[in-house]
């Protein structure tokens, strides 16, 4: 933590030189390419007949404490983009990356982003590193989501990958791109296999965006039996109005069993999403989900054995958000879910299938 803060203070200082490189006449020099960013989401969750912990359910990555005040994230980072060559080293920390990385080198927790990149070619990128995940429709910033906490499809999903990563513009309206990573959502290699990934995004009109996202690897230890995963995520949004937004997004996975032959387990999920836009400063957003995973891949386990229940969870939630200015959005969301098995633990040491929480948020970016 001694050298997050270091490099923490050092990033600031150079941002500071930005700035006062930024504030020089229009005319007198070329645009900065080095930039200074910033993100800070201080948060307070309340569950409805909690147990006798601070922790949420184990599934839950983000906004995971109850009836404490926190970070869900604070991030400080530099990037550099001249054009032809660009790269960005981000540092985070925050309940949120304590429970996302935990499996993670203690070296390289903390680290949010970084990589290197140049232009091989005309409308194409090539970057290798730590970058955010190719996959969802949610983002691990808070401010870029419609709704405060993330949908349990992003939270069982990667938000960060590392590896390489080809990008090309085919047309402004078409981008693809193809991934070598070291595997789902891991900074360190736990094989010898290397994943292979795709995006597709296609805005066939200025309010339409569609995304095709695939996975394809075997996320198995080295003395265990592979077990290769198919994975595809797509999700479109619309903008139906200047005040109404609508977003429809679903998973489906496929993992070998551990035996050759054997019927491969299956994970399914969706999501609505209805934004609308109140007041200048106000929006809501209505989501409602379904996770469904045979013995529990992957939300439960990444190596399900034979009896391990299935995962079946429905799930609702209304957020409320405002804008007090516009780098700063204070929110407040409930959420409720319901599950085919009494899997949320209570205060009276008793399991219970359904579940209840409010979560609230002041979040600040630069």
């Amino acid at each position: 933590m001694k050298a997050l803060l270091t490099l923490s203070l050092a990033l600031l200082a150079a941002g500071g030189a930005s700035a006062q490189t930024t504030a020089a006449p229009a005319d007198s020099a070329a645009p900065n390419p080095l930039t200074v960013y910033g993100f800070v989401d201080g948060y307070y969750g309340y569950d409805f007949k909690y147990a006798p912990t601070n922790t949420r359910p184990a599934f839950l990555y983000s906004h995971n404490r109850q009836n404490e005040f926190t970070i869900n994230q604070g991030l400080v980072g530099l990037r550099y983009d001249n054009g032809q060559v660009r790269g960005a080293i981000g540092l985070h920390a925050g309940s949120y990356p304590s429970a996302n990385y935990a499996a993670e080198d203690p070296v390289l927790r903390h680290i949010y982003e970084g990589y290197a990149g140049f232009r091989p070619f005309n409308k194409a990128w090539l970057d290798v590193g730590i970058f955010a995940s190719h996959i969802g429709f949610e983002s691990a910033l808070s401010k870029d989501n419609w709704t405060l906490t993330r949908s349990l499809m992003a939270e069982n999903s990667p938000y960060y990958e590392a590896g390489a990563r080809f990008t090309y513009e085919v047309a402004p309206r078409l981008t693809l791109t193809g991934l070598v990573l070291n595997g789902w959502q891991n900074i360190r290699e736990t094989n010898q296999g290397k994943a292979l990934g795709t995006q597709l995004q296609w805005r066939p009109t200025a309010k339409l965006l569609i995304n095709s996202s695939t996975f394809y690897g075997n996320e198995q230890p080295p003395d265990s039996v592979r077990r290769r995963r198919y994975f595809h995520n797509f999700y479109a949004t619309y903008a139906a109005t200047s005040r109404l937004s609508l977003a429809l997004v679903f998973d489906v996975g496929k993992q070998e069993s551990e035996r050759r032959g054997g019927k491969a387990d299956t994970w399914h999920t969706g999501a609505a999403f209805v934004r609308y836009q109140l007041a200048p400063q106000w929006s809501a957003t209505a989501r409602a989900e379904y996770y469904h995973a045979d013995r529990g891949v992957l939300i439960g386990s990444g190596s399900p054995r034979p009896g391990d229940p299935g995962f079946r969870v429905k799930a609702a939630s209304l957020n409320l958000d405002y804008a007090p200015a516009a780098n700063v959005v204070v929110r407040v969301e409930g959420r409720l879910m319901d599950a085919r098995r009494p899997i949320f633990e209570q205060r009276n040491s008793r399991n219970a299938d359904s579940y209840g929480n409010l979560t609230s948020s002041i979040a600040l970016s630069f």
